[in-house]
């Protein structure tokens, strides 16, 4: 590539990328004169949480906000629930759509891009960009960049960088005032299948990192995409849960807390610290109170330039990874976003930032004015804090000692931000692709090599990289080897503990054979996150009375009449929910207080009503069945339609036993 990422939030001074003159008045009208063609996303090669390519003209009369980006980057990802709160804010009037761009060849495969919609619970389409078609197009220079479109498909705004809810509300919410006025804004709900609601049944979600206990017994599992850490013993079975897997931050017991994204641990005693990545937090968890606080956090992002703070007043900028540094009390933690090393005092709990100048790239020399890029893992020999650095794919090192002789960081490999691959060697001739996690364990350092799907081991004094276990192709045998997108490593005794992250898998290498095993992991189960379904502007539909013989349940099959045109979307489960308005402890405890899903879609469908109680003869119920269904038209966008049907229940001995509906 020739683009160069964008490393502060607003870059002062930044040309608009799409070369366009905007202003807004003091009357809230929008200016802009366009110097670009029109916008299209032609030249796409897959997309994303939609069963469709989508066209722009379809979408006349919506206001179009895009976002390039993609996903390594650390800024990107800071974008994400500013888009989430635009989409809420301005549900009927926008359409995000996400123009992923890659950096690393790993990403621009379109199943690799997948994972990481689903990871990241992004439910906006996404197009896969990977001949950079689109970015080229229109003149884009730097991850992320934000453009708005206007009804016309015009463009109105755009600028790269990350913190630019303020400016993208003000640009949208006029535009929305605007078109209002002049009658042209489609105010129609539309909807995406996102691919976080599809199916997955695998106990731990995207699992970031994973901490080996060999004195406990115990494994610790950063179950990330699951926001919980996951304990269990060393051969994977499951003894506790901490986390509600509810995102958030919140105290408590194991199933009070929340956490948002976690990723590295720490273990200092009886205590586990942890790296609450989205909660730009630390946290605490008391392994024999089974409770959890927080150590240092507001749970908010904090600004560039900010380098210290205490306690719970103190911010912090997507720490990645913890590990204690030899005979203190003090604990290294990568910042992520600010591209440093960070330290936090555990017995005061101040933390500041101790390495790393806050600008992007690969720069040796004292500890203020080294530069590193998105630090993400963490490990020490006793005489070295090693990091790997991500975003210039290379592995950094800090010798500890006094202050006086710290020697400041240094290069191990790496030379940045755009030399990566898959190459063994020694010093400038390495290269690795976005490696996320070391560990060292018996004189040896070890790499995830992720992007590369590789476990390598490192020499810092030769400044030497060799494959250990792994294919360069992704997959998920033992024999022979691959893992798809390793994150975190951890060494206890002669084994190597590996969270194969895309894989939602642990991994085990023997380091004195390199066999690999894959963990039993049956026992952990997935967290159960109610979320009770709402069924907006949904069309009430009359329905005859029906009776029905009396017994412990019975069901209701519904055939939904559609508008002319308009069909199922295949992809999108149908959501239902039962309920008894009158006499709401009528339904057993069978019917889950969150409805249910149909998946495949079918029309006609059927549901259960479960009764507490067998019905005297004569007795009579109101059932309400509320639909949630995603239909679509032919090459056109889908849209959600909601349905609610009442029907007076009489339960009489001649009655049936299923009551059948039309609808319109």
């Amino acid at each position: 590539m020739n683009s160069l990422r964008n490393t502060t939030r607003r870059p002062a001074g930044l040309a608009v990328v799409l070369a366009l003159a905007i202003c807004i008045g003091q009357t809230g009208t929008l200016v802009a004169q366009q110097l670009v063609p029109r916008i299209t996303l032609d030249g796409g090669i897959g997309w994303i949480n939609t069963d469709r390519p989508i066209h722009l003209d379809k979408l006349r009369g919506k206001i179009i906000v895009l976002d390039f980006w993609t996903y390594c980057c650390i800024n990107c990802h800071h974008v994400l629930p500013d888009l989430a709160k635009l989409e809420e804010k301005y549900k009927n009037q926008i359409v995000v759509i996400g123009v992923h761009t890659a950096k690393f060849p790993a990403e621009r495969e379109t199943e690799n891009i997948r994972k990481k919609v689903r990871e990241y619970n992004i439910k906006h389409p996404v197009v896969n960009d990977g001949n950079q078609t689109i970015w080229n197009r229109l003149g884009v220079s730097g991850w992320p960049t934000l453009a708005v479109l206007d009804v016309d498909g015009k463009p109105v705004y755009a600028e790269s960088g990350e913190g630019q809810y303020e400016a993208l509300d003000q640009v949208i919410g006029t535009l929305v005032k605007i078109h209002k006025e002049k009658g042209d804004l489609d105010e129609t709900p539309v909807q995406f299948f996102a691919e976080r609601e599809k199916e997955h049944k695998s106990g731990l979600l995207f699992p970031g990192k994973i901490l080996a206990d060999a004195t406990g017994s115990r494994l610790f599992v950063s179950d990330t995409g699951h926001n919980r850490i996951v304990i269990t013993d060393l051969e994977g079975k499951f003894q506790a849960a901490v986390g509600s897997g509810e995102e958030g931050l919140a105290d408590g017991n194991y199933a009070q807390a929340k956490f948002n994204r976690p990723q590295g641990m720490c273990l200092v005693g009886d205590i586990l610290y942890v790296a609450d990545t989205e909660s730009h937090a630390i946290r605490a968890i008391d392994l024999k109170a089974q409770t959890v606080s927080t150590v240092v956090g507001t749970g908010k992002q904090a600004s560039f330039g900010t380098r210290s703070g205490t306690g719970k007043s103190a911010s912090l900028n997507s720490p990645w990874d913890l590990v204690q540094l030899p005979g203190t009390r003090i604990l290294a933690i990568a910042m992520a976003g600010p591209h440093q090393i960070w330290q936090l005092d555990l017995d005061t709990s101040s933390v500041r930032a101790w390495a790393g100048s806050g600008r992007e790239n690969i720069v040796d020399g004292p500890l203020a004015q080294a530069a590193l890029a998105q630090p993400s893992g963490l490990a020490t020999d006793g005489k070295h804090l090693f990091i790997a650095d991500s975003e210039v794919s290379g592995i950094r090192q800090i010798a500890l000692g006094r202050p006086d002789i710290e020697t400041g960081v240094q290069t191990v490999v790496g030379v940045g931000l755009f030399g990566f691959g898959d190459v063994d060697g020694t010093g400038a001739h390495v290269r690795l692709q976005h490696c996320l996690g070391l560990a060292f364990g018996g004189g040896k350092l070890y790499v995830a090599d992720t992007y590369n799907n590789r476990i390598k081991t490192c020499d810092p004094a030769h400044k030497s990289v060799h494959a250990f276990v792994g294919s360069h192709a992704p997959g998920t045998k033992d024999d022979p080897a691959h893992f798809d997108e390793p994150g975190g490593l951890s060494v206890a005794g002669d084994e190597l503990y590996v969270a194969d992250t895309n894989n939602h898998a642990i991994r085990v290498v023997s380091l004195k054979t390199k066999k690999v095993r894959t963990l039993d992991i049956s026992s952990i189960k997935a967290p159960v996150v109610k979320q009770v379904p709402t069924f907006a502007n949904a069309t009430a539909v009359d329905v005859p009375a029906a009776q029905v013989a009396p017994g412990k349940s019975f069901t209701i099959t519904i055939k939904p009449t559609l508008e002319k045109g308009y069909e199922l979307n295949e992809q999108a489960p149908l959501t239902y929910l039962v309920e008894t308005p009158d006499k709401p402890l009528a339904l057993s405890n069978e019917n889950p207080t969150t409805g249910g899903k149909i998946d495949p879609p079918h029309s006609p469908f059927t549901v259960k009503v479960p009764l507490a109680e067998t019905p005297k003869d004569g007795e009579t119920l109101k059932v309400k069945v509320s639909l949630k269904a995603m239909v679509c038209l032919p090459n056109s966008l889908c849209t959600v339609k909601s349905f609610t049907w009442t029907v007076p229940v009489t339960f009489s001995a001649g009655g049936a036993s299923d009551v059948k509906i039309g609808a319109k």
